[in-house]
């Protein structure tokens, strides 16, 4: 795809995931908002997936191990034909398959049932860790939050991704700076991570979040690499796209009244009639 199609389809992503949070007047709009250009890259490019045959054996799996951005993900798998875009009216209301945090076996296109941060990674490592021992073929990619990284069981599942050479994953960090209490460097420093990655084992990629050049390169480079896994720490900024969410930890996990919605709302539409070039 080209770079000018992914960020059109990346800002109508934006743009249904801040008006799904706003309907249902709960969710996790700031992160969704920071990871959105690297899941649209994903999902347009890198798996190996399709809608049509959405639990084929061979096909790569997805772990959004920082399963309360399920905006994002449910806007992209909705853009990419899993389920009808519709059906995002729906979410977070009871008898709907859009659950607050992804379900595996509910939600079409969910590989991982995830929520409790920090287990997502382990069990792509472990999915990644059968596909070796398999001869499967197939490649795992997990989605992490800068702020997940306290949790302790991340640091166990990247020595064991480590012990047994799994260059069959790929771990993603949207290094956003912020946390639902504040900045990460006050809440819990855990910089520097690329020698913190490097020194647990793992091959260190750093981009632009919001680059697709940068990002498709950085996926590239998962792909050559043997022998290690792989982490892409991408910089990004939280709310992106919604001027007053931008770089701000409150929009961690709290919708937006009326006023300020249709503010951001404008500010998103404009932004799609630009990339259409109206």
């Amino acid at each position: 795809m080209s770079n000018a199609s992914l960020s059109l389809t990346a800002a109508k992503a934006r743009l249904l995931a801040y008006q799904m949070v706003y309907r249902a007047q709960s969710g996790h709009i700031g992160g969704s908002l920071s990871a959105m250009d690297a899941m649209i890259l994903l999902y347009g490019e890198v798996l190996r997936v399709d809608p049509r045959s959405a639990y084929d054996p061979g096909r790569d799996r997805f772990v959004l191990s920082k399963g309360h951005c399920t905006p994002a993900l449910y806007a992209v798998l909705a853009l990419h034909g899993f389920f009808p875009v519709e059906d995002l009216e729906h979410f977070r209301q009871l008898h709907c398959y859009l659950s607050g945090h992804p379900e595996m076996g509910f939600t079409p296109g969910v590989d991982m049932t995830t929520g409790s941060l920090g287990q997502g990674i382990s069990a792509a490592v472990g999915m990644a860790l059968a596909a070796k021992m398999n001869g499967a073929g197939y490649r795992v990619y997990a989605m992490l939050g800068d702020g997940e990284l306290d949790e302790g069981q991340v640091w166990e599942a990247a020595m064991a991704a480590a012990k047994f050479q799994l260059d069959d994953l790929c771990a993603i960090v949207d290094v956003n700076g912020l946390q639902i209490d504040g900045k990460t460097a006050d809440v819990m420093p855990t910089e520097p991570l690329d020698a913190k990655f490097a020194a647990f084992g793992w091959n260190v990629q750093t981009c632009d979040g919001h680059d697709f050049d940068q990002l498709r390169a950085a996926f590239q480079a998962a792909l050559t690499h043997d022998g290690k896994p792989t982490v892409i720490l991408m910089k990004t900024v939280k709310g992106k796209g919604v001027s007053y969410m931008e770089n701000d930890p409150q929009w961690h996990g709290k919708a937006p009244g009326e006023e300020l919605f249709l503010k951001g709302e404008r500010e998103l539409k404009a932004k799609i009639a630009e990339l259409e070039g109206k």
